[in-house]
């Protein structure tokens, strides 16, 4: 009788232990929220194929991922600790961290190496080169990266004056248009294509990039916050997921735009193929890129740019590189390797 008892007692026993591992996943999942600077568009598609795929859940990770409404409020979110991480223009990082001594978020992978900003007017207006901008009225939002970088520009041209008008997204390239502006700022991979989808042709663009005109500045990369830096192995699960989709879209564009489509069907697909293209042409594959990997900076040229961008901004020191970018979250260079 006791050894029937102990029996049914111990398979009891057994069956909730059993119960209790079953309910406990596999492995835990560490929840991220992801912010984008912009909406779902094709230049940002690589991080919607990691999710897509389960690059990040093979990662440990349990990802969220909204759009963003310009780099300036994704460092907010990031900061803010509302999101843990968030892809943006790293000059605005820089003068987040100069005024937050302390609390710097990092730059943990540089996606743009070349910068997308900007200024764009249509041949019409008369505008040919820089200093033709001098007293004519500039549209832009006044959280767009481009913007924000416009006066370090004007001075390095010797452009002492001109208006602001202030515009949402959506206004801004039928302001210019419609002429009701001179001149907008904006991505190069934005501000062109939609232009031409408004019926202006390329050849009747007059495009000022920044980087055309003496500032060699970086563009956008993926940023983290200062808690979930302790994190590392998420952090680094986070930067190798997304490495191997930005491999397979820079492979397979449509891919990409494939992913994009799913989060957003609205989106204009052969535009976005186009807006990606354009992107990976000019601001990701570049020649230091294709020698060095996708992810990393040039410390020299990178040091370079803190100092340019605190000037330009106004701040009274530049923050420490080191305390903008790291490259110890990367992998190992063989795995950062693009070929096209």
């Amino acid at each position: 009788m006791a050894s029937s008892i102990l029996s049914r007692v111990g398979a009891t026993a057994l069956g909730a232990a059993l119960s209790i591992a079953l309910a406990v996943p596999a492995s835990a999942q560490t929840a991220i929220k992801f912010t984008l600077d912009w909406v779902f568009q094709g230049p940002t598609s690589p991080f919607l194929l990691a999710l897509e795929k389960g690059y990040y859940k093979a990662e440990g990770l349990d990802v969220t991922m909204d759009p963003g409404q310009g780099s300036a409020g994704a460092v907010q979110r990031v900061a803010t600790g509302a999101y843990q991480i968030g892809f943006a223009d790293v000059n605005t990082l820089i003068e987040y961290n100069a005024k937050n001594a302390g609390k710097e978020i990092l730059c943990v992978f540089m996606a743009y190496d070349f910068p997308p900003f900007g200024v764009y007017a249509t041949k019409k207006s008369g505008i040919k080169v820089p200093r033709d901008l001098e007293g004519k009225k500039l549209g832009a939002p006044v959280f767009d990266a481009s913007f924000r970088l416009f006066p370090a520009f004007a001075k390095k041209q010797g452009i002492g004056k001109w208006e602001h008008v202030n515009l949402t997204p959506q206004l801004r390239e039928q302001s210019l248009v419609q002429g009701t502006v001179d001149f907008i700022s904006g991505h190069y991979f934005s501000s062109m294509l939609d232009l031409k989808a408004r019926g202006v042709k390329f050849e009747d663009i007059v495009a000022m990039r920044y980087s055309d005109f003496g500032m060699d500045v970086y563009g956008n990369g993926i940023i983290v916050s200062a808690e979930m830096l302790k994190d590392e192995k998420a952090v680094t699960g986070f930067v190798r997921a997304t490495i191997k989709a930005w491999r397979e879209v820079i492979a397979n564009p449509k891919a990409g735009i494939a992913a994009a489509l799913k989060r957003d069907p609205l989106i204009n697909e052969a535009l976005e193929l186009e807006r990606l293209a354009l992107s990976l042409d000019t601001n990701v594959l570049t020649p230091f890129v294709k020698a060095n990997g996708m992810g990393d900076v040039d410390p020299a040229r990178f040091a370079r740019s803190v100092k340019d961008v605190a000037e330009a901004f106004g701040l009274p020191a530049a923050p420490d590189p080191a305390k903008v970018f790291t490259g110890k979250f990367l992998p190992a260079k063989a795995d950062r390797m693009v070929t096209r």
